[in-house]
């Protein structure tokens, strides 16, 4: 199993601005899509952002407009580029990759608004 790590997390304002970054040391041909899962406290960890191999992307409704997934295929890197921060955006952030034959996780990294 392929252990991913999570970078970027920390204690932001309302409204501010968090950059979160995932390396996936995986052949860029065995990736179907990258994506960022969210755990709050007392709720179930739930999809953020998702983009496939091809560039399409989808995001949960909360976080449309405030969100960006992107990723660097030279890198095998994926991002989620996080504006205008709201106390609800508060939970442990995970990378996820999807192969065509598993699924492999960060350890997570907390993000929590600062109010």
């Amino acid at each position: 199993q392929v252990q991913l790590v999570e970078f970027g997390g920390g204690l932001v304002q309302p409204g501010g601005s968090l950059r979160l970054s995932c390396a996936a040391p995986i052949s860029i041909f065995s990736i179907r899509a990258m994506g960022w899962y969210r755990s709050a406290p007392g709720k179930e960890r739930e999809l953020v952002a998702r983009i496939t191999s091809g560039g399409s992307t989808n995001y949960a409704d909360s976080v449309k407009g405030r969100f960006t997934i992107s990723r660097d295929n030279a890198k095998n890197t994926v991002y989620l580029q996080m504006n205008s921060l709201k106390p609800e955006d508060t939970a442990v952030y995970y990378c996820n990759v999807e192969l065509s034959t598993a699924n492999c996780w960060g350890r997570g990294t907390q993000v929590t608004d600062s109010s």
